[in-house]
């Protein structure tokens, strides 16, 4: 079943994720799939703090921050599938592997990151997600990501 978030509830990614800022990647749920897919976006700005580093003539998201909003809008699936007996505080997700990363488009300030992740697999406490990040249809990167969930 494929649902749309109210994105007037700004509350619902700071419920699904641990993460504040500056290290929280994915602004808003485009849409989403129970169990299946979601789509979600991270608005690119010039005053991320990445950037004073990296390159401050000629600024570039690190590939590395790409990866982590993949894994975040991942980890937001995850939240929005869960199940009825688990609560909102007793499941962390780790990202636990990287595979098949390729960058193919620098992404810059003013971008704006259009996040797409599907469940492959999952096994007890283990998920693999395809994922791919788009800007403006192109795509920036793609990887498979491998998370663990650890209960409390």
């Amino acid at each position: 079943m494929s649902a749309e978030i109210n994105n007037t509830d700004g509350n619902l990614i700071l419920q699904a994720l641990p993460h504040r800022h500056p290290f929280l990647f994915v602004d808003k749920v485009l849409s989403y799939e129970s169990g299946k897919s979601i789509v979600a976006q991270k608005n690119v700005s010039i005053s991320e703090p990445c950037f004073a580093g990296h390159f401050p003539e000629m600024p570039v998201l690190p590939g590395v921050i790409i990866i982590e909003a993949l894994a975040q809008a991942s980890a937001v699936l995850s939240y929005l599938s869960r199940d009825d007996t688990e609560t909102d505080s007793s499941n962390y997700f780790y990202l636990a592997g990287v595979d098949k990363c390729r960058f193919r488009r620098m992404v810059v300030p003013g971008d704006t990151l259009i996040l797409h992740c599907a469940l492959q697999r999952h096994a007890r406490n283990l998920f693999r997600f395809n994922t791919r990040a788009e800007v403006n249809g192109t795509v920036a990167c793609e990887a498979q990501l491998l998370a663990a969930r650890q209960n409390d």
